[in-house]
């Protein structure tokens, strides 16, 4: 085989396999991947059941509801829509009524979310980027009240 051939098929195989380790590492991220949307946005769109997403907004006030087994209701808005979220388990001791929230789980449908993880902002100078720009979007963020921690 020629100098050239064996450069030619060198570059080949290594083309494959790099096309095969990023299909292999394409799909592992395809599980952990997960998406974020305001209310508004997940009211514009029409998501799987299965697919595990991130909501955040503010908690609208006196929409906390605690059934029995540390079972949560609670409303989660961006000023323009709205989402119920159903959460089991402890909150954050930072979690409560007019204050950032973001919560990882599953639609259980367009208007309700069934949350697995919920995260509180850890001090009254931080909300996340994306709950800040969904406020934003909606009218609801006043400048200069939360700044933004980068």
């Amino acid at each position: 085989m020629k100098p050239k051939h064996q450069r030619l098929l060198f570059i080949s195989v290594s083309l494959l396999f790099l096309c095969i380790s990023a299909v292999l590492i394409l799909r592992a991220f395809k599980d952990n991947i997960v998406f974020f949307y305001s209310p508004s946005e997940l009211a514009e769109q029409s998501l799987p059941a299965s697919q595990r997403l991130r909501i955040g907004g503010l908690v609208e006030t006196g929409s906390i509801k605690r059934e029995q087994e540390d079972r949560i209701r609670f409303i989660v808005t961006d000023g323009a829509k709205s989402i119920e979220v159903t959460y089991k388990g402890l909150l954050p001791n930072l979690f409560r009524e007019g204050q950032g929230v973001v919560a990882e789980g599953y639609l259980t449908d367009a208007r309700h979310f069934d949350a697995k993880t919920i995260l509180a902002k850890h001090d009254e100078s931080y909300m996340p980027r994306e709950v800040v720009d969904a406020l934003k979007r909606s009218g609801r963020w006043q400048e200069g009240k939360t700044p933004v921690q980068k």
